[in-house]
């Protein structure tokens, strides 16, 4: 099997579930030496024992990192440097929802800013920090994790959906700086994808609207054209292709991974 990353440092924040957990996988499986970076500490190794069982002799780092403390993420880069010489892809994947169904008059202003805080600040900072390593490398990618959120309004979900819109903005900034160092940034846009977190959005969305569950999930998937969820493997497959040679030409773009939501 060709491993179309190897020899290439990656980091992936947001790493202990979810599409960061994936992601991870992708980019053990494509050779590349990864640190799979989270707060949870104990979830992460259990990451990392699953991914060296699928993948013999694999090369992984643990890192238990706070995303939106700065001298804590100094310390994540320092470490990765410390033990691979150099870094070539950072993903960011680590974020959360905020209150959901949450009228904006209604939202407390502290939760307001932290989830601006995870989303916005926790993918600036390891961007800051990983940057200066991926122009000693002569080049790298960066892709961050915005969603259909950041494309749209949406209803009921101010903090959430600014953070999105924010992340788009910082990509395209990003991308404009660094391209004439060989970085590409982009981002990708999921949609409703299946998981923990919205088995959570949903159940929450059907108990304040008096629907059962299969009905609000209903309702999600017929705003598609295909008229389904997405998984966690469709972001990591687009992720795949952003950090390869075939996306050298792509930068400060979101790729909505959607299902033809966006259409």
């Amino acid at each position: 099997m060709t491993e179309p990353l190897a020899g290439k440092v990656a980091i992936v924040t947001g790493a202990s579930r979810g599409i960061g957990a994936v992601v991870a996988r992708h980019f053990v499986r494509d050779g590349a030496a990864t640190a799979l970076v989270g707060r949870d500490a104990e979830r992460l190794e259990h990451e990392a024992k699953l991914i060296e069982a699928d993948h013999p002799g694999a090369q992984t780092l643990v890192v238990a990192c706070d995303v939106t403390d700065e001298a804590q993420v100094a310390d994540l880069m320092a470490a990765v440097v410390e033990r691979w010489g150099g870094i070539d892809i950072l993903v960011n994947a680590a974020g959360g929802t905020g209150p959901i169904e949450t009228p904006a008059q209604h939202y407390p202003v502290e939760e307001f800013r932290q989830i601006l805080d995870l989303n916005v600040v926790g993918t600036f900072l390891p961007c800051k920090y990983a940057i200066p390593h991926l122009i000693a490398r002569g080049g790298g990618r960066i892709v961050n994790i915005s969603g259909t959120s950041g494309l749209r309004g949406y209803r009921y979900r101010s903090g959430y959906s600014a953070s999105k819109w924010a992340v788009r903005g910082l990509t395209r900034t990003l991308a404009l700086e660094l391209g004439p160092y060989g970085i590409t940034v982009n981002d990708v846009c999921p949609n409703v994808t299946h998981g923990e977190r919205m088995d959570r959005i949903v159940a929450t969305k059907a108990a304040r609207s008096g629907r059962t569950p299969d009905e609000v999930y209903r309702e999600f998937a017929e705003q598609t054209a295909l008229g389904r969820f997405i998984d966690a493997e469709d972001v990591a497959c687009a992720i795949d292709f952003l950090v390869s040679d075939h996306a050298r030409n792509i930068t400060g773009h979101d790729i909505p991974v959607d299902a033809g939501w966006d259409v």
